[in-house]
């Protein structure tokens, strides 16, 4: 007669079945702040190896430093008004190639965005990272930080050479101009104000590309958005409308941070401008994440 060892019911190999039942449970999903890592990781391998992502970074510093430069190196001491003051804005001379700049930045965001369409790779990112929120975010992030890099060499370059260019002018002490310097705060402002506007717009290009999907579409869009505003207000003539389209304009509201001369008569104050951008931006992101979201790839 067999005898019973007492060890109890067990499975093929021996195991408890407590044990068995935890090695078939289901994995724990990665941790979030893990995820985010890898999905920003995955993002960046891919903006970094787009063939045109470096061309257009360093067109972003390249262009706005060298329009800065011609600005700036076109006025002079001869101009003023008074001997004692030109009130010329010399700040904002030395950062006037961030509206060509601007354009580079734009294209950026389009192509990192629309690539992923235009050769069907985005159905292989929404299969590794299901997430879609987490890949906007992820490619948002990084193209945030790129344009930031690029922006913050551009916007040191810029200054300078304005202040280089400025003093050859004649824009010294002499007719009330100190030499640029970051250590001046509207000087400070300006600069930093600038790099965050050039954020604003590669936010506020990539959400226009995840709502339209297409990059000639994508840029015209982007680009018709950032000039149309600034031709308006220069056709129009009444002074009203004027000052309205100038705040409500993503570009003309936001470059306000720029400005350190009369800073109480423009028509929208600095930060106020670069919020009415961020507005515009938040906009934008949200309809593309809508589109994202709702439509397959």
């Amino acid at each position: 007669m067999n005898v019973g060892t007492g060890a109890g019911p067990r499975t093929g190999a021996g195991t408890p079945p407590a044990v068995t039942a935890d090695r078939r449970a289901p994995g724990k999903a990665k941790p979030l702040p893990g995820a985010l890592v890898r999905d920003l990781h995955a993002e960046w391998t891919k903006l970094r190896t787009l063939p045109s992502t470096w061309w257009l970074i360093v067109a972003i510093v390249v262009l706005t430093a060298a329009v800065g430069a011609m600005t700036t190196g076109a006025v002079d001491t001869d101009q003023c008004r008074t001997d004692e003051s030109c009130g010329e804005d010399v700040v904002k001379l030395s950062l006037t190639g961030t509206w060509v700049g601007q354009t580079a930045v734009a294209v950026l965001a389009v192509l990192a965005v629309s690539g992923e369409y235009a050769t069907g790779t985005i159905r292989t990112t929404l299969t590794a990272m299901p997430g879609r929120l987490r890949v906007l975010a992820a490619k948002a992030a990084v193209l945030a930080a790129a344009t930031a890099a690029a922006g913050t060499a551009a916007v040191l370059a810029s200054v300078a050479v304005g202040r280089y260019l400025l003093i050859g002018g004649g824009f010294t002490e002499a007719h009330g101009y100190e030499p640029l310097s970051l250590a001046d705060g509207p000087t400070a402002r300006a600069a930093f104000g600038t790099v965050l506007y050039l954020v604003l717009i590669a936010l506020l290009s990539a959400g226009l590309t995840w709502l339209l999907r297409d990059t000639a579409g994508s840029l015209t869009a982007v680009l018709g958005l950032l000039y149309v505003f600034p031709v308006l207000a220069s056709l129009v003539s009444d002074d009203k409308w004027m000052e309205r389209l100038n705040e409500i304009g993503p570009t003309s509201a936001g470059m306000a941070v720029q400005t350190t001369v009369d800073v109480a008569s423009a028509p929208i104050g600095p930060w106020a401008g670069l919020g009415v951008l961020a507005l515009w931006a938040a906009g934008c992101l949200a309809l593309g994440a809508t589109v994202l979201l709702r439509r397959d790839a």
